[in-house]
């Protein structure tokens, strides 16, 4: 019987000099989170501790629901004391060179994950599928063909991963996501999916959500938002009620902050994917990618006048982008 994807994974890890973390994005949501603690179980069945790590605040109200509900083992990079050069590091839906990820001091040795192919970066391991609509997809996966059955709390991690980066296997599913979506499903706690439903937002989230909708101006069939100093996944979650208005297709959203403008991008305009709007938004100032339906970017502060320019740049750019893709 030929290796899987796992066998070939925990090979390599088991040759690490010293600890192997799993480190997701910087604020990492469901999909990021399941598909660490999915991940993280797989190896320990293949004889391979490791540690989940990540660099910034986890704020969303379901994310940190799930780390309650879940009992995610995950560790704030700054409380990871023996994290260090001679670890091994599993990129979990994130690549280097993303945005959105911090380079920690470890050895980035594979990567597992579902969004545009950033090039080789050196990594040892692979598996990078910009088809798939969530990267706990790709783990569910590995328990299947492994004939692995995942535990209750991390089938129900997986699924909800799945449904919110799907957002409810609406926004560039795949095939694999719904057969994954299928097969845990029967195996879930659909009491605590129907919890963290009722546990997206926070008091203060809807305060900043309803500050930032008062900034909602529209062109055509773009909306764009803007937001105060909120965390990545606020970001994302303003952008998908945006897109959920009437006559809305395609949302900027962007947030301004002391380092500089993060973006969000949806849509669901077949002619203005959001991967390519973003790449134009941020073009020759900053860096971006994403999916078709949904993407983000990053411009440093040093790049644009953050004071008095953004919103006029943002708005040129992705008018005269809408209008010659749409033409």
């Amino acid at each position: 019987m030929s290796e899987t994807r796992l066998d070939i994974l925990a090979r390599l890890l088991k040759d690490a000099p010293d600890e192997v973390f799993l480190q997701p994005h910087n604020v990492p949501d469901p999909d990021a989170i399941a598909s660490c603690l999915g991940l993280q179980h797989l190896l320990a069945q293949r004889g391979v501790e490791s540690k989940i790590v990540y660099d910034q605040e986890i704020e969303k109200a379901n994310s940190l629901r799930m780390l309650e509900l879940f009992d995610v083992p995950m560790v704030a990079a700054r409380d990871a004391h023996t994290l260090g050069e001679e670890d091994w590091a599993v990129l979990v839906d994130a690549q280097k060179g993303n945005a959105n990820i911090t380079d920690l001091p470890t050895d980035e040795v594979a990567v597992i994950d579902h969004h545009e192919y950033k090039g080789n970066q050196g990594y040892r391991f692979e598996d990078v599928r910009p088809e798939a609509g969530s990267c706990s997809a790709i783990i569910a996966e590995y328990f299947f063909e492994n004939s692995l059955t995942p535990p209750s709390r991390i089938a129900t991690s997986l699924l909800y991963g799945i449904f919110m980066d799907t957002d409810n296997l609406t926004r560039g599913t795949s095939t694999l996501d719904i057969d994954m979506f299928y097969q845990l499903y029967a195996l879930a706690d659909i009491a605590l999916i129907a919890e963290l439903r009722g546990n997206e937002i926070s008091l203060t989230d809807l305060k900043l959500y309803a500050d930032a909708f008062k900034t909602v101006e529209v062109y055509d069939e773009i909306g764009f938002l803007r937001l105060s100093s909120v965390n990545d996944s606020l970001l994302g979650a303003a952008s998908d009620i945006v897109l959920s208005i009437a006559g809305i297709n395609i949302v900027v959203a962007y947030a301004i902050r002391e380092a500089g403008v993060k973006l969000s991008v949806r849509s669901i305009n077949s002619h203005a994917r959001a991967n390519d709007l973003v790449r134009r938004l941020v073009d020759g100032v900053g860096v971006g990618g994403g999916h078709d339906h949904m993407a983000g970017g990053f411009i440093p502060a040093q790049k644009i006048d953050i004071s008095r320019k953004v919103d006029t740049f943002l708005k040129h750019r992705a008018i005269s982008f809408f209008e010659k893709t749409t033409a």
